[in-house]
């Protein structure tokens, strides 16, 4: 079930009433079954991989709290095994086969192994490892071994962050299912707000600016520099405002009920470095990496290695494959990786000449233009990283590189400006564009100030004409229905 869908706009209240008249004790088994239920508005048939590796963990847990020594390790080492099997199959088997049909062909091999033909199970990687972090907390001994099967299965399976997150931890969210959560008219109407304000970012931003990336992506070859960068940048806004727009949305559904998730988003392009972006950027998956990939990898380098930036370098270009490949089978998505583990590692041998930069042309000593220079040289970077991320091949990534170098002499010509755009249509591009203007704008005051507070001290009349000139505007300024783009990870 799509948030953007009519369907969720039927269920989203019904289940939210029905969830404060029953009694406290059965709202596990409301939420349980209507987490089912919105999941099989996708393909039902796929409930069943959820129910197998929610019962693997769930044993798991228990004996890996049970266990002591090696048979908790291995314990763990089955439940994750398990678990990134499963992915395995349905995400990366393919891929693999076709690459190692691909060398078989360069070396001569007769290799005959036929594909899967399988849909990948919608948000396959984010209920993984939401379900990793539990029994690997477990073991740690940071958190208690769920004993009741049901409320296990809702932490796996809650259905405002089942499909694409947050990414959340036992500890945060599990205690909160057997809370009593009493209906508060402040809350439910926060979460209200941040519902319609993931929806504005959804409907009337993203797929707005995901009409004009699509064509221009889907041919780049017939454009040239101008329309090739406008459209990189249009889809660092899509696929903020899509992703960012489904965290509000279940970040909100939640906080009605009495939910509380964590933040997945903060201002992430007013980072000014590479590091401060993935702080802000998917911080759900960013600290899952951090946690346990990176620091494990990083301690286990630095015993073997004196070199501490050997060992850094290594444990990050580790991460970052990783997470390439967390995002799509895809020889891009390890390209774009790869390439924010770069920028990661080069940072710290260039800071040095960075510095002596910044002081002869006096930046240091003007903080708003040092953090201002920062910022726009961080997207940029971040931009050409997602070329590959939205590129479908190698082939088409590397043509938009090249391509983005040529055809600049056109914005001096007349009418050059209307001729380099007039393809990608000009009226939705405004839209798209004012759409960008909006959030950045709403955000920068949010960061100065809670923009809900200000909202509660004014007048009724204030307070309501925002709220419907909000939903005039995703009613009638949303472009068509889409799905969310991190459903397919």
């Amino acid at each position: 079930m799509l948030f953007n869908s009519v369907a969720f706009f039927v269920f989203f209240p019904i289940v939210t009433t029905l969830y404060f008249l029953i009694e406290d004790r059965w709202r596990w088994l409301l939420l349980l079954v209507a987490s089912c239920i919105f999941y099989m508005f996708f393909v039902p048939k796929y409930l069943l991989i959820l129910a197998f590796t929610i019962l693997v963990d769930y044993a798991a847990g228990r004996l890996i709290e049970r266990s002591t020594g090696r048979r908790r390790t291995l314990v763990l080492a089955l439940s994750i095994v398990t678990n990134v099997g499963v992915l395995a199959v349905f995400k990366y088997f393919n891929f693999l086969n076709d690459n190692l049909a691909a060398l078989a062909r360069v070396i001569g091999w007769n290799y005959s192994v036929e594909g899967l033909s399988i849909l990948l199970p919608i948000g396959l990687s984010f209920h993984t490892f939401q379900a990793m972090s539990y029994t690997i907390e477990v073991y740690r001994g940071a958190q208690k071994a769920e004993r009741h099967l049901g409320i296990f299965a809702l932490y796996v399976m809650f259905y405002p962050q089942l499909v694409a997150g947050p990414i959340e931890r036992p500890q945060n969210l599990l205690h909160q299912f057997t809370e009593v959560h009493r209906f508060d008219y402040d809350r439910v109407t926060s979460g209200l707000r941040l519902m319609a304000w993931g929806l504005f970012k959804k409907m009337v931003v993203a797929d707005r600016l995901a009409v004009l990336v699509d064509i221009v992506y889907g041919d780049p070859g017939r454009f040239g520099g101008p329309t090739l960068a406008v459209a990189t940048v249009f889809f660092a806004f899509q696929i903020f405002c899509d992703f960012s727009g489904y965290s509000d949305i279940a970040v909100g559904s939640a906080r009605v009920m009495g939910f509380r998730l964590m933040q997945n988003f903060d201002r992430p392009y007013h980072a000014a470095t590479v590091a401060e972006f993935w702080r802000r950027w998917h911080i759900s998956l960013s600290t899952w990496l951090r946690d346990y990939v990176f620091r494990p990898t990083l301690d286990a380098l630095s015993a073997r290695w004196s070199a501490r930036f050997a060992a850094y370098a290594a444990a990050v270009a580790i991460t970052f494959l990783l997470s390439g490949l967390w995002h799509g089978a895809n020889w891009t998505f390890v390209v774009w990786g790869a390439l924010n583990g770069a920028y990661l590692i080069l940072a710290p041998p260039t800071r040095p000449v960075r510095a002596r930069l910044k002081s002869a042309l006096a930046i240091d000593r003007h903080p708003a233009l040092d953090r201002g220079i920062g910022m726009a040289t961080t997207f940029v970077l971040i931009c050409v990283a997602w070329i590959f991320f939205r590129a479908r091949t190698l082939d088409e990534a590397v043509m938009v590189c090249l391509g983005m170098l040529q055809g600049w002499h056109v914005l001096l010509t007349p009418g050059g400006v209307v001729a380099a755009f007039s393809g990608i249509g000009l009226p939705t591009a405004s839209i798209g564009l004012a759409g960008i203007f909006v959030v950045e704008a709403v955000q920068a005051a949010h960061a100065r100030f809670s923009l809900p507070m200000v909202l509660k001290v004014q007048p009724w009349w204030v307070r309501w004409g925002v709220y419907y000139a909000g939903v005039a505007a995703i009613y009638f300024l949303h472009a068509s229905q889409s799905q969310f783009i991190y459903f397919q990870f």
